[in-house]
């Protein structure tokens, strides 16, 4: 007898006595999207106060010995690290999240996410505890990589999961609503820490916004504990038996739809884009090139991201009714033009056409990526190894996005357009992703019981 992966789809008047009498899964589309609308606000809560702290304090906290650039490059450095882990976070959880269930793996993220921001909050420095502070530091934030390497592919194949077909693109795009949420959060707690005296923000104020995260830690574990495990989940668990769960979906899914992971790792290099703006771009321009309020930059941070509430559902529904790859093109061409009317703003420092640009390239443009990813890449999976598919790809490609800071601080040359090598960079790096997104499938009016299937090659 052979074995499937992938039970084909029952015909009409096929199902058996048993599995019509088992009740229906149902489907819970605004449940789950506010499910993953908070746990993505805190993973973006930690991720925006972890990159503010790396650009503002942190290289005088644990670097204090070093020239100053040497440490702004090690602070940069720290916070790339944190994805180096997230390749390892989503094949373990999204084992899990594949072979456990959804919920469950998201759970776990979410504990360690709040564990580890915790623990940075409460973390010596380096004149109380030396390297050890720099290395504990490290650690806390290989802990941040791990948890998001899997928050982002479970909270997106949970939310496509429990979407009706038409606006799949829709509820899922409030995964990365989570992102502006997260980002206004960090913001408005760290624009009075900022505007601290030097002292107080180098002894504790940097620590508010670490604890402070335990609150929205809170509410995210209550409302996932109240989410209900996805329909496609629970079917697909009834109609595999022992014999298929015998091979990891990591190995599967490398082995069926490695195009399609492969593809993923280069349309991701597009995020780049999004963490050149919000760290690089804060600390080149409050730092000595430049010269401009920190808090000044945090409240156009704040606001251009902020906006992106309300855009990135827009994108989301617009790929439903126009197709997921039109809505991506049109955001790479416009974030690749604006990013360089940003840069050029700040150096000539002229506040009104920062937050312009800012507006076009984050709140416009870039919100047409984060309303579409969350659902253009788990679609390209069948469901038994969605979440592993998504997170692999994605988070092996985040790996580059995370020392992007580190790489553009390298490429910052002297004088007003210093910058110029930086946005050739961001730039290139969305050039590899429109490439790539270009050879994907469309996906956006595929039932969702079809998904992946073209890839997919059936155990026997």
């Amino acid at each position: 007898m052979s074995h499937h992966l992938i039970d084909p789809a029952p015909q009409s008047g096929g199902t058996v006595a048993t599995e019509s009498a088992a009740p229906a899964a149902v489907r819970s589309p605004r449940k789950a999207a506010l499910a993953s609308f908070l746990g993505s606000t805190l993973e973006y809560y930690d991720f925006f106060i972890y990159g503010t702290a790396a650009a503002l304090v942190f290289n005088k906290l644990f670097f204090p010995d070093a020239d100053p650039t040497v440490a702004l490059l090690g602070s940069m450095a720290t916070f790339g690290v944190g994805y180096l882990a997230r390749p390892l976070g989503g094949i373990v959880m999204s084992h899990v999240g594949d072979r456990v269930g959804r919920k469950k793996a998201l759970m776990i993220t979410l504990m360690i996410m709040g564990i580890a921001s915790l623990g940075i909050g409460l973390l010596p420095t380096y004149d109380q505890l030396g390297w050890w502070a720099t290395g504990l530091l490290i650690v806390g934030r290989l802990a941040q990589g791990f948890s998001a390497g899997a928050e982002a592919a479970g909270a997106s194949t949970l939310t496509l999961e429990h979407s009706p077909e038409g606006k799949r693109g829709f509820f899922t795009s409030f995964v990365m609503t989570g992102y502006a949420s997260g980002m206004v959060l960090s913001t408005l707690v760290f624009i009075p820490i900022a505007a601290l005296p030097e002292d107080q923000l180098m002894s504790w104020g940097w620590r508010i916004p670490f604890l402070l995260s335990v609150v929205v830690l809170g509410v995210a574990y209550w409302v996932r504990t109240h989410l209900d495990e996805t329909p496609v989940f629970e079917e697909e668990v009834k109609a595999e038996d022992s014999g298929a769960k015998q091979s990891a979906p990591a190995i599967i899914v490398l082995r069926t739809q490695w195009r399609d992971v492969l593809r993923i790792v280069f349309i991701t290099m597009y995020a780049v884009m999004q963490t050149i703006f919000t760290v690089y771009a804060l600390a080149y321009a409050t730092g000595p090139l430049v010269g401009i309020d920190r808090t000044t930059m945090l409240i156009i941070n704040a606001v251009t991201v902020g906006l992106s509430i309300f855009t990135i559902p827009l994108a989301g529904h617009l790929s439903d009714r126009f197709g997921r790859k039109p809505v991506l093109l049109i955001g790479m061409l416009g974030c690749s033009i604006t990013i360089f009317g940003y840069f050029w703003a700040i150096g000539v420092q002229n506040i009104g056409l920062i937050f312009l640009f800012g507006f076009l390239n984050m709140s416009v443009f870039y919100s047409a990526w984060n309303g579409v990813w969350t659902v253009f890449f788990p679609e390209m999976f069948a469901a038994p190894v969605r979440y592993s598919g998504m997170a692999i790809g994605n988070q092996f490609g985040l790996v580059l996005t995370g020392f992007a800071p580190a790489v553009a601080t390298l490429l910052t040359g002297p004088g007003v357009f210093g910058w110029l090598p930086v946005a050739i960079f961001a730039v290139s790096c969305a050039l590899i992703s429109a490439i790539f997104v270009m050879t994907a499938r469309e996906t956006a009016f595929t039932p969702m019981e079809e998904l992946g299937t073209k890839g997919w090659k059936r155990k026997n």
